[in-house]
């Protein structure tokens, strides 16, 4: 399982970003995928989840409303539509998989990405 996240860079506030994560393997298409973010000082945290056939999702209440989880399963890829940016958004962003969206909201998962940086700023 590799997982390669992709999409972040620098947005000013109120800005807009759409990271993806492509992954290998054939578990892609029944497992939930998700993403977490690490700000500097602080430990992981969810940001949201999606089911293997994407009609339920989950999202972190910091982020509801601004960022949208999707998948597209015939590529493999997972997205994260991040709107409205603030600078609290600022993190690493990872991507991760589990058999179930508890999993990974559990931040139970086994699988994660690299991560890629998000800054949000001025």
């Amino acid at each position: 399982v590799q997982l390669q996240a992709s999409g972040g860079g620098l947005v000013q506030p109120g800005g807009s970003l759409r990271l993806s994560c492509a992954a290998s393997g054939s578990f892609f298409s029944i497992n939930s995928m998700g993403w977490f973010r690490q700000a500097p000082g602080k430990e992981r945290e969810f940001v949201a989840a999606i089911d293997w056939s994407g009609s339920t999702t989950n999202y972190a209440d910091s982020v509801k409303g601004r960022f949208t989880i999707s998948r597209d399963n015939a590529r493999n890829t997972v997205y994260l539509q991040m709107n409205s940016l603030k600078p609290e958004d600022t993190a690493v962003y990872y991507c991760t998989t589990g058999a179930t969206i508890r999993i990974i909201t559990d931040g139970r998962s086994a699988y994660w990405g690299q991560g890629t940086l998000v800054t949000v700023s001025s």
